[in-house]
């Protein structure tokens, strides 16, 4: 029988795994071209706006739109060395989605610490909904 986790295992070993960056570092890294990809429902980003620049990827097709071999990927993923930096809502989530995207060998996949309520609450720039 296999072990049995939590959801609090998983994100623990998720972000061991991580380089995970703050609001800031996160803008900065955006102007050095690395890609802001919110995984936030469309009710959540129409709620509270957006992260400007940042690509819109619903979750559930993350993998196929960032998968730089595959025939489903959007134009801005051509390399498994592009920076993808993940954002949800609070940062949760987010950690265990830029995992994923580290196993499709995006190597420098990690996510935005505190999500999306941090990068408004930093008095970074954020889009109307």
């Amino acid at each position: 029988m296999s072990e049995r986790r939590t959801v609090d295992t998983l994100l623990e070993a998720a972000r061991a795994k991580l380089q995970r960056v703050a609001p800031a570092d996160a803008k900065h890294a955006a102007r050095r071209g690395a890609l802001l990809v919110d995984i936030r429902p469309s009710e959540l980003r129409a709620r509270d706006g957006t992260i400007p620049g940042a690509l819109w990827i619903e979750r559930n097709v993350l993998e196929w739109r960032l998968d730089p071999a595959g025939t489903h990927r959007i134009p801005e993923i051509d390399s498994h060395d592009q920076v993808v930096i993940v954002v949800c809502d609070e940062g949760y989530a987010s950690s265990l989605a830029a995992v994923s995207l580290q196993q499709l060998g995006l190597q420098h996949a990690t996510d935005l610490i505190g999500g999306f309520q941090a990068w408004r609450a930093a008095g970074l720039p954020v889009d109307p909904g």
